[in-house]
């Protein structure tokens, strides 16, 4: 499968939304503590991992 920016966008929206539903469906935290602190520390986490994980991909592509 071949990423390009439109499945890399939706597949990380898919993941994120599924973390962020588990826990409001799971009932382990308040729904707004859910969706004011951790969705956004979800997102941030999930952007830093996709840039490292871009450079690394580039990184081996190059053939260092």
């Amino acid at each position: 499968m071949d990423f390009d920016l439109p499945k890399t966008a939706a597949l990380f929206v898919i993941v994120i939304a599924l973390g962020v539903g588990g826990l409001i469906g799971g009932d382990m935290m308040a729904t707004n503590i859910v969706l004011m602190m951790v969705a956004p520390s979800m997102i941030v986490f999930g952007l830093l991992m996709l840039a490292i994980g871009v450079k690394h991909g580039e990184y081996r592509a190059a053939g260092r």
